[in-house]
């Protein structure tokens, strides 16, 4: 498959799981993909899988000299860029008492501030998630930028669509939930397992693709029917 041939893509969040996933099926399709990360190991052993069509840029997204100094890596490289995949995001437990200001702002600062075009969102903002009150309402923001998003982007071509995966076995979240963790999880969904992130990857190459050309403001779920039932 080549929907992406020739075309440059930046993924935020992109050295691990759904990220890296995603990345992948990009560059399968034909693209050319700058990942974004925050830690240089991680960032280091997704470039030895994904091979010479990928470059990776060390920062944070709620940090703009870091968005800078990435920006001008894909603009002294490829010159032009079609794709942005914001995929980057952070969420922890706390219970509603045990909230700080300095959580909110974190969770903020990572899932809303630093998103654009391919937003991740999550099937928490739809339904809520208990003890994930910063994360839940980030991931409701997100949704809703892509609507406002969409309205001031009218007449330049330009798509802004939401990407709302459900739960998915990622190594973080393997690592956290362990194997029982996992099937708890997965009992959740109308499928009755995890998602894998090569999913999550494939409907994000649909939305970067032409194959997509007549959305924008819209919402996919990829989340086994989790929010939807």
């Amino acid at each position: 498959m080549t929907r992406l041939n020739g075309k440059t893509a930046v993924i935020t969040g992109g050295a691990t799981g759904i990220g890296r996933a995603a990345a992948k099926r990009f560059i399968e399709e034909g693209a050319f993909v700058f990942i974004f990360g925050r830690r240089q190991e991680a960032l280091d052993a997704a470039l030895a899988e994904l091979g010479p069509n990928a470059r990776a840029v060390k920062g944070s997204v709620s940090d703009e000299a870091d968005l800078d100094r990435l920006y001008a890596a894909v603009k002294a490289e490829r010159g032009t860029l079609d794709i942005v995949f914001a995929n980057a995001g952070v969420g922890s437990q706390l219970k509603l008492g045990e909230i700080t200001a300095k959580h909110i702002d974190e969770t903020f600062d990572v899932n809303v501030k630093g998103t654009i075009f391919i937003l991740t969102g999550s099937s928490a903002g739809t339904t809520g998630a208990p003890a994930f009150t910063a994360y839940s309402a980030s991931k409701a923001a997100v949704r809703n930028l892509a609507r406002t998003w969409a309205e001031d982007l009218k007449g330049t071509g330009i798509r802004v669509n939401v990407l709302s995966p459900g739960a998915t076995a990622t190594e973080l979240a393997k690592e956290a939930l362990g194997e029982e963790g996992l099937k708890v999880y997965g009992s959740m969904t109308a499928l009755q397992r995890m998602g894998d992130p090569a999913e999550i990857g494939a409907a994000a190459a649909f939305l970067a693709s032409s194959d997509s050309s007549f959305m924008t403001a819209s919402e996919v779920a990829v989340d086994g029917g989790l929010a939807q039932l």
